[in-house]
């Protein structure tokens, strides 16, 4: 699965609030804290940049897909 190059943190974060049931609970600087409760409690953090580095967003899509049991390629936008 190739990932996309110009992905912004926004919009992930935004991506996730709308289709995983995640909430944006605050900003912290230039990162965005999100957080769910489905299967249970979890935040996580998304810097806030143009476009995300593809390390940085490998890690959130695998921790977000270990944690809602789902294959990181239905967590894209």
């Amino acid at each position: 699965m190739k990932l996309p190059r110009d992905l912004s943190g926004k919009a992930l974060a935004t991506h996730l609030c709308k289709n995983h049931q995640y909430l944006l609970v605050h900003q912290s600087g230039s990162h965005l804290i999100l957080q769910t409760h489905q299967p249970s409690h979890q935040r996580i953090s998304i810097p806030n940049h143009s476009a995300l580095r593809i390390g940085t967003l490998a890690g959130i899509l695998r921790t977000v897909a270990q944690h809602k049991a789902v294959d990181r390629s239905k967590l894209l936008p």
